[in-house]
């Protein structure tokens, strides 16, 4: 299965440092977000969690997302992305936690790295929002004019 494009007036947002609230569900149904790192390799999103947390099980149990990331420059921009769980890979030295401090411009002492994994999420939607409207919603305003 092949990855859509994200929007190229948002895609952006996929590039910069910025945070993404990323939601799962729960086994018992209900929902959980949580603020997270991420890189974008123009194909996968990546993020890196533990084992020990609920949002690994959550990710375990029903291995789809959405995520959303606003951009900091314009709070009415922002892109959601719904996407299915490609892989969940160990990644016991912590290789890539660091290369995400790196990003985001920190570095401190990894001392989970024996429990963290790398989450791979291949995208299956992507939907931008410019001024507080999706594309559907900013036509029909535009319709009922």
């Amino acid at each position: 299965m092949s990855t859509p494009a994200p929007p190229a007036t948002h895609a952006q947002l996929l590039e910069r440092p910025l945070f993404a609230h990323l939601a799962t569900a729960r086994p018992d149904g209900a929902l959980q977000s949580s603020v997270m790192w991420y890189a974008w390799d123009g194909e996968f999103i990546r993020f890196t969690h533990t084992t020990t947390r609920q949002k690994y099980r959550n990710l375990t149990h029903q291995p789809v997302v959405a995520l959303s990331i606003a951009d900091p420059d314009n709070p009415y921009d922002s892109l959601e992305v719904r996407g299915e769980v490609a892989s969940i890979e160990p990644d016991p030295d912590g290789r890539f936690y660091r290369s995400l401090q790196e990003r985001y411009g920190l570095d401190y002492p990894i001392t989970d790295a024996d429990v963290r994994v790398v989450v791979t999420v291949r995208p299956t939607t992507f939907v931008p929002v410019t001024g507080g409207y999706t594309e559907r919603e900013a036509a029909a305003a535009r319709d009922a004019t």
